[in-house]
């Protein structure tokens, strides 16, 4: 049995598609289908159901790619402690984000990049909660930053960073009474943009709006916080953001951004990562400059402050 069997069997049930897999493994699909059909050989098992195209792991293939997925990462884990042994931290760190915190994973990255000079770092940014922990639990991914309102399933810990706080985000010129505030009733009368239904970030948005007796009414959704500063800027829409995208964006000329209030609400976001044993060693480095560095203090700070 091979590495390479293994890493194409998990590629295949990561993509559910032969042709996605071996592009992702770098293979034809010739050679990854045949590494498979031998893997299934030396198990003496069915691992994948096969018609016309791809239909799917066979339960034997669903346990044995959880048992390969595991391998895998113990190999990753051990190359990463040698790498160690032999003089510094090597390897690629894998951080999966929920949008709206996508803004403040370089606040690690930083000074995580300059106490390991040997690892490179993957970020992926538009993950939802759910997804972050699947990842996490299916080693897809080393460390996940997302939400920590809800109590954690068993298996994860977390590294609190900050409070998210949430700005109404307007035309310079939208006419609001006070400049310095906005509830979330005056909000709600605004020509509304928003982050989809399906992404936790909204759905902390409303449970917000929830709380004051109000439903949002969107009449634009999207799954970019990067889009939402986009629809604003044309004049005709308004948007709830994470102040922590004023520190990517600033506050672009021609829009304002007002402290939502009544009540004021902050919610926090934490680096998660697997709680098992033995860790990686590279998720076991990014909790350690997590927990050193002053994420939420960082984020205080404007651009040209």
């Amino acid at each position: 049995m091979l590495f390479r069997q293994l890493e194409y069997l998990v590629a295949l049930s990561r993509e559910r598609h032969f042709a996605r897999a071996a592009q992702a493994c770098h293979v034809s699909q010739p050679a990854l289908s045949e590494a498979i059909r031998k893997l299934e050989d030396e198990l003496d098992v069915p691992l994948v159901r096969r018609g016309r195209k791809y239909e799917g792991l066979t339960p034997e293939g669903e346990r044995i790619v959880l048992r390969a997925q595991r391998i895998l990462a113990d190999r990753d884990a051990l190359r990463s402690e040698a790498t160690a042994l032999r003089g510094g931290l090597g390897g690629r760190l894998r951080i999966g984000t929920v949008p709206t915190a996508s803004g403040a994973v370089a606040h690690l990255t930083g000074p995580f990049c300059a106490e390991h000079p040997l690892v490179t770092v993957a970020v992926t940014a538009d993950l939802r909660s759910e997804e972050i922990l699947r990842q996490l639990r299916n080693f897809e991914i080393d460390a996940g930053i997302t939400y920590l309102h809800r109590e954690l399933p068993d298996g994860f810990r977390a590294v609190p960073l900050y409070e998210e706080r949430y700005v109404l985000l307007t035309d310079a010129a939208d006419g609001l009474d006070r400049p310095t505030g906005a509830t979330w009733a005056e909000a709600s009368r605004q020509p509304l943009c928003l982050l989809t239904e399906a992404m936790q970030g909204r759905r902390v948005l409303d449970e917000q709006f929830a709380e004051a007796g109000l439903k949002p009414s969107p009449r634009v959704e999207t799954d970019s916080v990067a889009a939402l500063f986009a629809h604003v800027r044309t004049g005709r829409w308004a948007s709830i953001v994470p102040h922590t995208w004023l520190h990517v964006f600033g506050v672009p000329h021609g829009m304002r951004a007002v402290p939502m209030t009544e009540p004021a609400r902050a919610v926090p976001v934490g680096l998660v990562v697997a709680a098992r044993e033995p860790d990686s060693v590279l998720a076991r480095a990014l909790t350690d400059v997590a927990r050193r560095t002053d994420v939420a203090a960082a984020l205080e700070r404007l651009p040209g402050d």
